[in-house]
């Protein structure tokens, strides 16, 4: 209906009352004709009827007088006025009761409407109170199963993803600054300390410069560590069907000179008819982010071994390190963000502490998952799970 109506409820209760006013008139002009009809051909039957039993009984037929004008008994005229009238009176009626059904009707719709739309309300209303900051509302309709309480759960699950978002951007942002205000502390009292030294010579200054260079590559891994974990947040298109097999000795072969002159042995057991669906340099980013923390754990003398394989649904890469092992309260929280078993030596080495977290994401982008086994002192195993491409 026209917007010049005015609000939903309104339209609605005006078209509740249009169509039942049609219905109800279609029904009353049906039940006038019909009756009409009936009532019109009953005189002139009754009249043959008439006619017949003194044709039949050899009675002759009373004549009408003059001034009758019409060549019909009175009793025949008598009720087609009687049925006349009340056609009138019933024509009457219907009018009536058509118009009182028409504004009840409009009464009836009215408040159904109000009921029918009163979820919807609500549902505005807590759309009103969200705001960036607080996603913590909930409309929480209840009541019957039906399509508005559908849409109001389905609103509420949106809510509720939104919610989880926004808070892991926030502490995202807050893990960062910390992260990256440590080093940033590091510099600038350092660059103070020898500053505010008068008697400071050329030594103090080059110890001053020298932390000052390590504290700003430190920033730089992190920071494109942050990148990196940004990006793959994201979703990606560049997704085709790749042999992670082939990725995984690729990746292998660019560790083999980093993993000998840290003294590791890297061994790579490969496995055939790994399709799976990705980003190759994804993929090949996670695989060397397993790599390198692997080899870091290792002493001297260690072995790193890469095996790959399949079964009937995934597809997966396991990392095998025989360093110090990880406690079993750290497993859940090894693939978080700027997580770090040993945070002072981590920083001093320049890591972010978000390779793992990356790991995690990419696997999860793909549709699968990055797990961990380990016992202290025996070592750990890193596994990325993929979905298994299968060519129809």
């Amino acid at each position: 209906m026209p917007d010049r109506f005015g609000s939903l409820r309104t339209r609605l209760a005006l078209l509740y009352s249009i169509v039942l006013f049609a219905l109800a008139a279609v029904m009353v002009g049906g039940i006038y004709l019909g009756l009409s009809r009936a009532l019109s051909d009953e005189p002139m039957s009754r009249l043959a009827r008439f006619e017949q039993l003194v044709a039949e009984d050899g009675v002759d037929q009373p004549s009408l007088a003059p001034d009758d004008h019409l060549d019909r008994p009175w009793l025949v005229i008598f009720e087609a006025e009687v049925n006349r009238r009340a056609l009138e009176r019933l024509r009457a009626y219907s009018f009536t009761a058509l118009g009182g059904l028409f504004l009840g009707s409009i009464a009836v719709g009215w408040y159904v409407a109000g009921l029918v739309l009163r979820p919807i309300g609500r549902i505005s209303a807590v759309a009103r109170e969200i705001t960036a900051t607080d996603l913590s509302r909930r409309i929480d309709l209840g009541g019957s199963s039906d399509e508005l309480r559908d849409l109001a759960d389905t609103f509420d699950e949106m809510l509720g993803r939104l919610d989880e978002s926004f808070e892991g951007q926030r502490r995202f942002v807050q893990e960062a600054s910390h992260e990256l205000r440590n080093p940033l502390a590091v510099l600038r009292t350092n660059l103070d300390v020898v500053m505010a030294d008068p008697d400071a010579g050329p030594e103090d200054f080059r110890a001053a410069g020298l932390v000052a260079v390590r504290a700003a590559e430190r920033m730089s891994v992190l920071v494109d560590d942050l990148l990196l974990y940004a990006h793959h947040e994201r979703p990606d298109s560049r997704r085709e069907p790749i042999d992670l097999g082939t990725v995984v000795a690729e990746t292998v072969e660019d560790f083999v000179a980093a993993a000998s002159r840290d003294g590791v042995g890297l061994d790579h057991d490969r496995s055939t008819g790994l399709d799976v669906v990705g980003d190759a340099a994804a993929l090949r980013r996670a695989i060397a982010n397993l790599l390198s923390n692997a080899i870091r754990v290792s002493d001297s003398g260690g072995r790193v071994r890469v095996t790959t394989g399949r079964d009937d649904e995934m597809v997966w890469a396991s990392v095998v390190d025989d360093g110090p092992g990880l406690p079993i309260d750290h497993l859940d929280r090894v693939f978080q963000r700027f997580w770090r078993g040993d945070r002072a030596s981590a920083r001093e080495a320049g890591r972010s502490g978000l390779g793992l977290a990356i790991v995690r994401q990419i696997a999860e982008g793909h549709g699968g998952r990055a797990t961990v086994r380990s016992t202290v002192g025996d070592g750990a195993t890193f596994t990325l799970w993929l979905p298994r491409y299968v060519d129809a």
